[in-house]
């Protein structure tokens, strides 16, 4: 292996190094998300359901594409195996 100079970006996570030690960043990975699925104007809710909530079909809603679904839960589940305080 050769050295190729100072990692500062590695599998969608920003790496800074300096005298005090390594740093890693989210936000270009998180920004990224919200284009790729179009999610920029969602806001955040403290509880997204009130347990206990059966969900059933959408009979009445549009289709999704599912390798779109499960590409974005991917992400996510990545990115909140990376950062456990979201």
């Amino acid at each position: 292996m050769s050295m190729m100079g100072e990692l500062t970006y590695f599998l969608g996570l920003q790496i800074k190094q300096d005298n005090k030690g390594i740093s890693i960043c989210k936000e270009h990975y998180t920004r990224n998300l919200h284009k790729k699925y179009d999610i920029s104007d969602s806001s955040s809710v403290k509880t997204p359901m009130v347990p206990p909530n059966n969900l059933g079909p959408d009979l009445a809603g549009k289709p999704v594409n599912e390798t779109s679904y499960k590409g974005m839960i991917g992400s996510l589940m990545y990115l909140t195996a990376t950062r456990p305080d979201i």
